[in-house]
């Protein structure tokens, strides 16, 4: 509760100031979960700074827009996902000089956009907005949206809203740095698709997913006809380029609820979640074609095409578990092997 002692008010909010960064920091430490650590970071803010409004805005590194990541408004559920182009409003100047902002009245103010106002028919009248930096690049801004009585932010405001910044500068980028690690465990890094070893995971997640809630799941099992020879031939660099231009054909050819993985050497698995015996002979047709009509290029800018064989089955119609799935289009796939490669056959 606030007194008329001037030093009594700022001790009190210096230990309010205090308790909040002891929050903050122990979010930090307690998860690696994003949405876990900002909420926290955010309801913090609300706790200390009084505004009417705020949200947590992030950049988009490859073309610098601002996306609402968490919004706290009365119109929060029409902001929260909406974008705001490279260097638009306030927060998109922020975001690209990465300087904070104090603004009492953002009508008379050039860089002011009312396009969230519009939108959420909310009125904004003083604005506190600070850069989340990581180094030198830019993570997104916190912007606080019109202060208590008055409205207007003061600089003690800005000080500690910069230092919370930084802190969720520093949670963004911890758990993106996870994020990539755990990419790492999980990926083959020749091809970009998943390793073998995270192929039985997610098989386990999907046939669990069918035996809870029904429908199908197939695999698409693929071997490359004569790879043995590319080596042999053409050098082992120009295997690897090939094999990591087959990830690539697989990746930008499959639907994004479908999981590809390197299954070892030359073998490729495809998981199709929800997916028939029809639908995956269907895209298994097409891979077969797609790869028999595609060029491939040795060191020497020599073109060769490179063909496959590939067997297909489906949960729960042909296999009653995980390892008879695998067994099952494994052997279709060996069958093609022995008869004719370069075709699809089903189990």
């Amino acid at each position: 509760m606030a007194t008329d002692n001037p030093l009594l008010n700022t001790l009190e909010r210096r230990n309010r100031e205090l308790e909040v960064l002891i929050e903050i920091g122990k979010a930090l430490t307690s998860t690696v979960d994003i949405e876990e650590v900002l909420e926290v970071i955010m309801d913090q803010v609300s706790r200390l700074l009084k505004a009417q409004a705020w949200s947590m805005l992030l950049r988009n590194p490859e073309n610098g827009e601002l996306t609402f990541a968490i919004s706290v408004s009365p119109a929060s559920e029409k902001i929260k996902g909406m974008v705001l182009a490279r260097g638009q409003g306030i927060a998109g100047w922020v975001a690209e000089h990465g300087e904070p902002l104090i603004i009492a009245d953002v009508r008379s103010d050039p860089r002011f956009s009312d396009k969230i106002d519009r939108a959420s028919s909310f009125i904004t009248q003083a604005v506190l907005c600070v850069p989340m930096r990581s180094k030198e690049d830019v993570l997104g801004v916190i912007e606080l949206v019109n202060g208590p009585n008055e409205r207007i932010f003061k600089d003690a405001d800005l000080q500690i809203l910069s230092t919370i910044a930084d802190y969720a500068a520093i949670a963004i980028e911890n758990a993106r740095n996870f994020e990539k690690v755990k990419e790492l465990v999980i990926t083959d890094d020749l091809t970009g698709l998943y390793n073998g070893r995270h192929l039985h995971t997610l098989l386990d997640e999907e046939i669990e997913r069918v035996k809870r809630f029904g429908g199908k799941m197939s695999m698409i099992f693929i071997d490359l006809d004569f790879f043995k020879q590319v080596n042999d031939t053409r050098g082992h660099l120009v295997g690897s380029r090939t094999l990591a231009e087959i990830g690539m054909l697989i990746k930008e050819n499959i639907r994004k609820i479908c999981k590809a993985a390197r299954y070892g050497g030359d073998e490729f698995v495809i998981l199709l979640p929800n997916t028939g015996k029809s639908g995956a002979m269907t895209l298994a047709t097409k891979l077969c074609e797609l790869f028999r009509a595609y060029e491939f290029a040795d060191d020497d800018g020599q073109a060769f095409n490179l063909t496959a064989s590939f067997g297909l089955a489906t949960f729960p119609d042909d296999a009653a578990n995980k390892n008879d799935l695998i067994r099952l289009a494994d052997e279709a796939m060996y069958r093609v092997k022995e008869r004719t490669r370069n075709a699809v056959e089903s189990a």
